[in-house]
C-alpha cells in the first residue's frame, strides 16, 4: 500500500511540475496561458510601446545581469541595483524566477525597481513568475516578455533579445518571431545577446521546465547560423558556462538573499567582444 500511495504522490507531482501544456495546474504551479497565448499578449503590449533604444557615451558599456531572487527579502536585489548604477552600466537584466508569482511579491519588485529609476530595467518571466496565476500580474506590471532592446554606441549599435521561456518552451509563435527577427535585422547590429530564464545546458535536473529536445535543437541551430554573441539564462541556481558555436551560454546563480552562492553578472562590451564577470555577493 505505501508503494503504491508513493506511486500515486510521484505521478500528482509530476503533473503540477511539468511544462507541457496538457499537464498544467492552470493557476497555481503554472499559467493559465500557454506560451502562445503569453507571447500574443507580448506582442499586443509591443506595438503600443516602442523598442526601447539606449545611447552610451562610450565605445565600452556594462550591463549587469541577475536571475532567481525568489522575492521574499531585498538585500540583495537592492544591492545589485545600486551597483549597477554606482558602475554606470546602462541598464540592467532580470532572467526571470524574480517572484514567487504572487501579487503581494510582484508589488514588492516593481516598488524596487521603480525606486532605482535611474537605470533601465529589463525583466522576463521564469516558470515561478508564472505560478498562481502571476502572468496577469507581470503583464499588468511590467508588459512584455518577449521583446528586443538596442544599445547604441559611438561606434555600433548592439540588440538585445528578451525570450519567455517561463513553461519550458518558447512555443511556435515565438520560435517563429526569434527566427524572423534574427533573419532580418542580425546583420545590422555589431553584438547580439539574448537573455531568458530557461538554461539550455541543463546542470541539475528537475521535473520542472525542462525545454524540449526538438525546440533546442532548432534554437542551438538559429543562434549558430546567425552569430549570437551570447545567451545569458538562469533557472539552475548554479553559474555555469558553455560555448556552442560562436555564442557562450551563461548560466546565473540566484541572487535569492537566503542562498550561501549568491551573485550577479557584468557584461562588459567593446568593440571586439561581449565580455563577462562573475560578481560574489
Amino acid at each position: 500500500m505505501e508503494s503504491r500511495s508513493g506511486i500515486i504522490i510521484a505521478f500528482i507531482s509530476l503533473l503540477l511540475l511539468t511544462s507541457c501544456d496538457k499537464f498544467e495546474a492552470r493557476g497555481f504551479f503554472a499559467s493559465y496561458e500557454s506560451a502562445d497565448q503569453r507571447f500574443e499578449q507580448s506582442m499586443d503590449w509591443n506595438s503600443n510601446n516602442p523598442v526601447t533604444e539606449l545611447t552610451a557615451t562610450t565605445n565600452e558599456y556594462s550591463i549587469y545581469a541577475m536571475a532567481d531572487s525568489h522575492l521574499g527579502e531585498t538585500n540583495n536585489l537592492d544591492f545589485f541595483l545600486t551597483q549597477a548604477i554606482a558602475d554606470g552600466a546602462v541598464a540592467t537584466i532580470m532572467a526571470g524566477d524574480l517572484t514567487s508569482g504572487h501579487a503581494e511579491d510582484y508589488l514588492v519588485l516593481e516598488q524596487h525597481i521603480m525606486a532605482q529609476d535611474a537605470i533601465p530595467s529589463f525583466l522576463v518571466v521564469g516558470n515561478h513568475d508564472l505560478y498562481f496565476d502571476g502572468w496577469k500580474q507581470f503583464n499588468t506590471l511590467f508588459g512584455s516578455s518577449t521583446y528586443q532592446f538596442t544599445v547604441t554606441t559611438p561606434q555600433a549599435t548592439d540588440l538585445f533579445i528578451g525570450l519567455d521561456t517561463g513553461s519550458g518552451t518558447l512555443g511556435s509563435e515565438q520560435l517563429k518571431w526569434l527566427e524572423n527577427l534574427l533573419e532580418n535585422e542580425r546583420d545590422t547590429y555589431r553584438h547580439c545577446i539574448l537573455f531568458t530564464h530557461n538554461n539550455l545546458f541543463r546542470i541539475r535536473h528537475t521535473f520542472s521546465t525542462n525545454p524540449l529536445v526538438e525546440e533546442l535543437r532548432v534554437l542551438m541551430e538559429l543562434l549558430v547560423k546567425y552569430d549570437v554573441d551570447m545567451m545569458v539564462t538562469g533557472h539552475d541556481h548554479k553559474k555555469n558556462v558553455v560555448s556552442f558555436g560562436n555564442t557562450t551560454h551563461i548560466t546565473l546563480d540566484a541572487l535569492q538573499d537566503s542562498y550561501k552562492e549568491a551573485s550577479y553578472l557584468k557584461l562588459q562590451i567593446d568593440e571586439n567582444e561581449v565580455g563577462y564577470e562573475f560578481i560574489d555577493l
